[in-house]
């Protein structure tokens, strides 16, 4: 389809941002959590951390099985059993009493239900529907993942305090489960809307297997490139609160802080995946991971909670450019390896986000119970990403089997 792309199209990207924000600002409030259980169940951060870090693992796992679902059954089914598996274990995590009851229920079963509701999912279909602005229509489904990361901390904060954090699960899984088959439907006709015989096929008109793809010297670099970037975000990210609390910043502006910082991500995102369209996937992303390097720099210089400039610094370059790599990525997934198979590909290949992320989220909270701070998760936050930069440099070159 290299025409301009049809108002069912952009409907596509719309419901798909709609979906992708819920689901991800459910997974992402996990980090207000991470407090409330180390002040109920006296738990250390790596222990707290232990069912986010499965989740990425699972996550990055579980993506092969559901890129390769979506090519079967599509979107509409995919959202309804995701939507399913969001309130079960919602509804289960208010009720937990254990580590090991959290790390199921968060770790697997809300894992896997997000991930049937995210970019495996929605990445194959908008990819036949876009070609010349796919890094562009990609960006805008990416968006979502900050967009929700910036709504969870602060309204979650506020359901803790003022509910408890079993009430605030339960009000979750009520709104995720009044908004399931609502969600479900916006792709009800979604695969009608693409035109026979579009697939979405690189520009080399190649349809690649998985096979095929996995003999190439791209797949591993985009493996590794995801793996980096997650590594390095994570590091960060999901301690990000406990890290400003700790300086000695109060908690709901905290919150509020960081949430406005990964707001950013909205326009940084569309912006990133936008211009990768035209300046070069390469170039985008790497100038997504400067600007991140120096947010975590930012981190690294604050000693207080009287630095207030340092953390707004810090929450506004990390947070703009927050999944500023993926729709690069991404695009740059569809660009080479694109065709019926691309949703099996793409799940294979972030199998490499959710190993870096799992990696990431547990290190920080190992380094902090060893070593009594964040700073050193942070510098290595810094070298993950310089490494990620590196690697994706790398794919410049053409593609060869």
């Amino acid at each position: 389809m290299t025409g301009r792309p049809s108002r069912q199209a952009w409907m596509i990207v719309g419901g798909g941002f709609l979906a992708f924000t819920v689901s991800a600002s459910l997974m992402h409030a996990y980090t207000v959590f991470l407090l409330a259980f180390v002040a109920e169940f006296g738990w250390s951060r790596a222990d707290a951390s232990l069912a986010y870090s499965v989740g990425q693992i699972i996550g990055g796992l579980s993506s092969p099985l559901v890129g390769g679902l979506v090519d079967r059954l599509g979107a509409r089914r995919m959202v309804l059993l995701g939507g399913c598996l969001l309130t079960a274990g919602l509804l289960g995590s208010s009720q937990a009493t254990t580590l090991w009851q959290v790390v199921l229920l968060y770790g697997v079963v809300m894992t896997l239900g997000a991930n049937c509701i995210g970019l495996v999912v929605f990445v194959p279909l908008v990819s036949r529907l876009f070609v010349a602005q796919r890094g562009m229509a990609i960006s805008l489904l990416q968006s979502a993942n900050g967009f929700g990361r910036a709504i969870s901390a602060p309204v979650a904060q506020w359901l803790v305090d003022e509910a408890g954090w079993r009430n605030a699960y339960l009000l979750q899984a009520g709104l995720m489960g009044v908004l399931v088959i609502p969600l479900a439907a916006m792709f009800r006709r979604a695969e009608a809307a693409i035109p026979a015989g579009v697939t979405g096929a690189p520009v080399d008109g190649r349809a690649w297997t998985l096979a095929e793809a996995a003999r190439t010297r791209h797949f591993w670099l985009l493996f590794l490139v995801y793996m980096l970037t997650s590594i390095g975000s994570f590091l960060v990210s999901l301690h990000q609160l406990a890290f400003a609390v700790g300086q000695g910043f109060e908690p709901l502006y905290a919150a509020f802080v960081l949430g406005m910082g990964s707001l950013l991500a909205l326009p940084g995102v569309i912006l990133t995946g936008t211009i990768s369209d035209h300046i070069g996937r390469e170039r985008a992303a790497i100038l997504a991971y400067a600007i991140s390097i120096l947010g975590v720099a930012a981190a690294l210089l604050i000693d207080s909670g009287d630095q207030h400039l340092m953390l707004w610094l810090h929450a506004c370059f990390f947070g703009i450019t927050w999944g500023a790599r993926g729709p690069a990525i991404t695009a740059k997934t569809a660009d080479l390896f694109g065709g019926p198979r691309l949703g099996t590909i793409l799940g294979v290949i972030t199998v490499g986000s959710g190993l870096g992320a799992g990696i990431g989220a547990w290190g920080a909270g190992l380094l902090f119970d060893v070593t009594g701070t964040y700073r050193p998760a942070f510098v290595l936050s810094i070298l993950a990403y310089a490494a990620g930069a590196v690697a994706f440099w790398a794919l410049r070159r053409p593609v060869s089997a």
